[in-house]
């Protein structure tokens, strides 16, 4: 069971990226799947989930109009697309699933966790 997220780089401020999780191991149809961040000396912060049955929920308001969530069952993937990125987003990025059809509710600790993927805002 693994799950990794790619797509992280360096960004300008006011720039998009995107970003992927991919599941190997597993299938991620009865799974509600999150997208976490974490910044150096800072907690684990929750942006958002999508649910088994495609309910998306954000965790906090900073991203709920610039970040997208979205999955595709098919390629066992889900995806964040991230705009007006500024360099408060600037975080290691990763991906978690839980066993559930509802999202599970912010500061949950999710079944299984991801590597993450490196996003750097910065002009």
């Amino acid at each position: 069971v693994q799950l990794q997220a790619s797509g992280g780089g360096l960004v300008q401020p006011g720039g998009s990226l995107t970003l992927s999780c991919a599941a190997s191991g597993f299938t991620l149809d009865y799974y509600s799947l999150g997208w976490f961040r974490q910044a150096p000396g800072k907690e684990r912060e929750g942006m958002g989930c999508i649910s088994a049955r495609g309910a998306i929920i954000y965790y906090i308001e900073s991203v709920k109009d610039r970040f997208t969530i979205s999955r595709d069952n098919a390629k066992n993937t889900m995806t964040l697309q991230m705009n007006s990125l500024n360099p408060e987003d600037t975080a290691n990025y990763y991906c978690a699933a839980d066993l559930s059809n509802t999202c599970p509710p912010r500061g949950y600790d999710y079944d299984y966790r991801g590597q993450g993927t490196q996003v750097t805002v910065s002009s």
